[in-house]
């Protein structure tokens, strides 16, 4: 039977008498039958020359990785099928249409009856919803695939949406309760606005909506984003993105200082750097201690360099919020990921989280193709 969700939490540490032997590296980032990706690396050569072919080798780098993890892994995650389906299907006029294996994995985990789930907790007494993760992100990913293939919200994405509030905590926020990749859903206020993304997305369904207890959760999930309190740097730069999909939500004011916080981070390379948005502890309400000596231990973690995964998202934001593509923050930031896109078609980053498969890589390599579709810059492959 397939898990329902994973959620990546760092394992405990059991002491023994004698020291257990190390783990041996993962030999490929996903694997599956003849697909073999390797791991990412730093060292790995940039491309040569930035165009349809170093796109095409992106586009089978996302291929790859979804197909691999749903074949092996079967499980909706935040880290390669959730940011395949979520950003995938937007990209269909430059890249052609997304895999139907993917969205029909999705589609198993949807609950076919839904039911009230309860309250649980972390083991350090964090009160959460279970489920919270897969539920957000399954729903995401059909809502979009509904946008952008179906143009009408499906049964199944409709029920998903439903599972999906009942695992909103009493506050009206989705919460985070699990450690995964910085940033990626590590804030409540991140993942109860990719909340919002959903509903959003899914064709008709916040205008048509009339259930009086879905209702009154949208409203819940609107009031606790329009007064909640920001955790770091990054949740005031995300509301960019909220004012993107509900406008009402984020005063002008709010918006523009938003925005001055995200350019006031810029390099001057062109990029910018996750980790210059968040104190380390601020990124989660309980950063494990192999995270912490990760991320301090990193050769540049006095002054972090630009990464792939923020400079592209910092365009999108930029985007979203009427900054023109010409824009010199913007061009300096394009220019930045053309000239950092690396042999395989993957843009490179180091995780923040383990340190291993880099799955980070995966999702900067998503974002940087969204990015550069919102500039016009991303050569069009062609539908398939």
């Amino acid at each position: 039977m397939k898990a329902v969700f994973a959620v990546l939490l760092v394992p405990s540490v059991l002491f023994a008498a004698t020291t257990p032997a190390p783990k041996p590296k993962p030999a490929f980032q996903y694997e599956s039958g003849g697909i073999k990706v390797s791991i990412p690396t730093a060292n790995e050569p940039r491309v040569k020359q930035f165009g349809a072919e170093s796109i095409q080798a992106a586009v089978k780098y996302l291929e790859d990785g979804a197909v691999c993890w749903v074949r092996e892994k079967s499980c909706v995650n935040c880290h390669t099928t959730g940011p395949y389906l979520s950003e995938r299907p937007a990209l269909i006029p430059q890249l052609g249409k997304p895999s139907e294996e993917i969205v029909a994995d999705f589609i198993e985990f949807v609950p076919k009856e839904i039911k009230e789930v309860k309250e649980t907790a972390t083991k350090s007494g964090y009160k959460h919803m279970p489920g919270a993760f897969s539920a957000v992100w399954r729903s995401l990913g059909l809502a979009e695939w509904d946008k952008h293939v179906t143009g009408k919200t499906s049964e199944h994405t409709e029920r998903s949406i439903r599972d999906m509030f009942e695992r909103q905590a009493a506050s009206g926020a989705f919460v985070s309760h699990g450690e995964v990749e910085i940033p990626h859903i590590t804030t409540d206020f991140e993942l109860s606005l990719q909340a919002v993304r959903t509903i959003t997305a899914a064709p008709g369904w916040l205008a048509g909506l009339k259930d009086e207890k879905l209702l009154a959760k949208v409203e819940k999930l609107k009031t606790w984003l329009r007064s909640a309190e920001p955790k770091n740097d990054w949740d005031r730069v995300l509301s960019l993105q909220l004012a993107f999909y509900l406008p009402e939500l984020v005063s002008a004011e709010k918006r523009d200082a938003a925005l001055e916080l995200l350019s006031s981070k810029q390099h001057a390379d062109g990029g910018w750097s996750t980790r210059d948005f968040s104190a380390l502890n601020d990124w989660h309400f309980e950063v494990s201690e192999t995270v912490q000596k990760l991320i301090t231990g990193l050769p540049d973690a006095a002054k972090p360099e630009s990464d792939a995964y923020m400079t592209a998202f910092a365009v999108v934001l930029m985007r979203q919020s009427g900054v023109p593509a010409k824009d010199e923050r913007v061009q300096k930031a394009v220019a930045w990921l053309k000239k950092e896109q690396r042999v395989s078609g993957r843009w490179w980053m180091h995780s923040l989280y383990r340190g291993n498969y880099h799955y980070i890589t995966y999702i900067a390599t998503c974002q940087a193709l969204k990015a550069l579709a919102l500039c016009e810059e991303l050569p069009a492959l062609g539908a398939e």
